[in-house]
C-alpha cells in the first residue's frame, strides 16, 4: 500500500495560514510508507511552503520524491534519526540556515530528546504523537526519557483522546497536550470517484466488496476478516473481501485465506497513492476490525483509513481499540465491533451489506462529517495556532 503522495502540492490550500518559521525533524516521511508518514506529510502540504523545511532520513526513491516537493528537504545519509549529537549539530545547523523559530517533532520518540538541548538555547519544539507512544511510554527507561522530552516542549499534541488520557502523565499538569486528529484529502477521497477500473482488474462484477487498507500485521484484524468471510458468504452469496497493503504477516494470511470459499478473498498488495481512491470507491464497505494486543500496549492510536472510507461515501466496521472509536460514528458512520471475534466481525458486515438504505445512509453521514471538520486543512489550521502559541 504506497501512501505516498506525489503529487508534489505542498503547500495547497494553505496560502492563508501564518505560521513561524518551522524545521521539522522527522522519521517518518514519504517515500517510506505507512500512516504516520501520511499524517506528516500531509500535514506538511497543507503548510505554507515558503516558512517550512524538513530533516528526514534516507530512504528508497527520496530523489523523485523530494524533486515534487515545494519545501527544502534535507536527508540524513542514514534511514533513522537518533539524537545523537552529530544530528543534534545538524539540526542547530538547519535552524541557523532556515531562520526557523521553532522545532516540530514528527514522532514522540526518539528524537524529542534532542529538544531539551534546544529549549537551552531558546529554541522552543513542538511533539506530533501518534499510537506507538503509549507501549512506548509504558516501558520504564524510555518512559522517563520521554518525560524528560515532553516536558520542555511547548507543546505535545495527541492523535486523539484516548491517546491523550494514555500520554498525559508524560506532561506537566499545566502543559499543553492538543488533540489532533488526522484529516482526509476530501477531494481525492470522494463519492465521486469511479471505482469500476478496480473492479474491472479482479474480476469483481456486480457483487460486493468489503476493503481493507492497511499494513498487514495481527493488530489490523485482516486474518479476522479472513475468518468470517465463509459466515459473510453464507449471509450474503459472492461477497468478496480485496486486501490493499503489504507487511510482515502477509504469508500467514495468504495461508490463511487458502481455506477460504474461492475467490471470496483477494490481496492487490501495495497500491501507489494516486490510485487508493478508486479501491475504495470500488468497495460497498469498508472494514478493518482491528484489535489491541500484548495487554493494551499495542493498540489502535485513531486509524486515518478510516476516514478516508468516509470521505468516499462508504461505512466502515472497526474494531474496538484505543482511539478508533474516535474515528467513526457507531451506528452513525460505522460499526464498532469487538475486532478479535470473526463471529461479531461477519454479522455486522454482512448486515451492513443486506441493507443497502443503512449502507448508503451511514455513507452520507461520514462523507458529511469529514466535510465538516476532518479535512487536512481545518486540522493544519489547528497545527498552526500551535506552532505560532509555541513562539509567542
Amino acid at each position: 500500500m504506497n501512501r505516498s503522495p506525489k503529487d508534489g502540492r505542498a503547500g495547497h490550500g494553505a496560502t492563508k495560514l501564518r505560521i513561524p518559521r518551522t524545521l521539522v525533524v522527522t522519521n517518518d516521511l514519504p517515500p517510506r510508507v505507512g500512516g504516520v508518514q501520511q499524517y506528516v506529510w500531509n500535514v506538511l502540504t497543507n503548510l505554507p511552503a515558503t516558512d517550512v523545511a524538513v530533516l528526514a532520513p534516507n530512504w528508497p526513491g527520496w530523489r523523485d520524491h523530494d524533486a515534487a516537493a515545494k519545501f527544502p528537504i534535507h536527508r540524513w545519509p542514514g534511514s533513522f534519526l537518533w539524537p545523537t549529537e552529530d544530528l543534534q549539530r545538524l539540526i542547530r545547523s538547519l535552524v541557523r540556515e532556515h531562520d526557523a523559530e521553532v522545532v516540530l517533532f514528527g514522532h514522540g520518540y526518539p528524537l524529542p530528546l534532542a529538544g531539551p538541548a534546544l529549549a537551552r538555547r531558546g529554541i522552543p519544539y513542538v511533539v506530533l504523537t501518534h499510537g506507538a507512544e503509549v507501549w512506548l511510554a509504558r516501558t520504564p527507561a524510555v518512559s522517563s526519557s520521554m518525560r524528560r522530552a515532553f516536558r520542555q516542549a511547548a507543546a505535545v499534541t495527541a492523535v486523539s483522546h484516548w491517546t491523550a488520557r494514555a500520554l498525559r502523565d508524560l506532561v506537566p499538569a499545566n502543559g499543553s497536550m492538543p488533540v489532533l486528529h488526522p484529516g482526509v484529502d476530501a477531494e481525492r477521497f470522494s463519492p465521486a470517484v469511479d471505482g469500476s477500473p478496480v473492479r474491472e482488474r479482479y474480476g469483481l462484477g456486480e457483487g460486493k466488496v468489503i476493503l481493507c487498507v492497511s499494513r498487514l500485521v495481527p493488530r489490523k484484524g485482516q486474518d479476522v476478516l479472513i475468518a468470517a468471510m465463509p459466515l459473510i458468504r453464507s449471509l450474503v452469496p459472492g461477497a468478496t473481501l480485496l486486501i490493499v497493503g503489504d507487511g510482515p504477516y502477509r504469508g500467514r494470511l495468504e495461508a490463511a485465506a487458502a481455506g477460504a470459499p474461492e475467490r471470496s478473498i483477494m490481496f492487490a498488495g501495495e497500491v501507489d497513492w494516486a490510485d487508493l481512491a478508486t479501491y475504495y470507491a470500488a468497495a460497498d464497505v469498508f472494514a478493518m476490525p482491528c484489535r489491541s494486543r500484548w495487554g493494551g500496549l499495542e493498540v489502535e492510536g485513531f486509524g486515518i483509513v478510516y476516514l478516508e472510507a468516509a470521505a468516499a461515501g462508504k461505512a466502515a466496521v472497526a474494531g474496538r481499540s484505543g482511539g478508533a472509536h474516535e474515528a467513526i460514528v457507531d451506528e452513525g458512520t460505522g460499526i464498532l465491533v469487538e475486532g478479535r471475534e470473526p463471529k461479531a466481525v461477519g454479522l455486522a458486515v454482512a448486515g451492513l451489506l443486506g441493507d443497502a438504505p443503512r449502507l448508503a445512509r451511514m455513507g452520507a453521514a461520514g462523507r458529511a462529517r469529514v466535510e465538516e471538520g476532518f479535512t487536512w486543512r481545518k486540522r493544519t489550521r489547528r497545527l498552526s495556532e500551535i506552532l505560532r502559541e509555541a513562539v509567542t
